[in-house]
């Protein structure tokens, strides 16, 4: 028997395409939630956990980004 385009040469072919997108969305879903993991494991702290405003203020008065009385005004707003 002879291929010819009307015994199912455009279903093959379309098929073909169909599982060509399929896996290139597979591929791509996977890809994109790795990325997600990863960006969101780097936005945690080391310890995992994010840092509370207060630890981020003690280590602004540390470094002497801000005064002692900056500090004490800033420590009493947070809580």
């Amino acid at each position: 028997m002879m291929w010819n385009w009307q015994s199912g040469g455009w279903g093959m072919g379309l098929g073909i395409i169909f599982m060509v997108v399929f896996w290139v969305l597979i591929i791509a879903g996977i890809i994109f939630l790795i990325k997600w993991l990863v960006e969101g494991a780097s936005r945690k702290g080391p310890s995992g956990s994010e840092e509370s405003a207060l630890d981020i203020l003690k280590k602004r008065y540390a470094r002497g980004e801000i005064s002692k009385k900056e500090f004490e005004e800033k420590k009493k707003d947070l809580l």
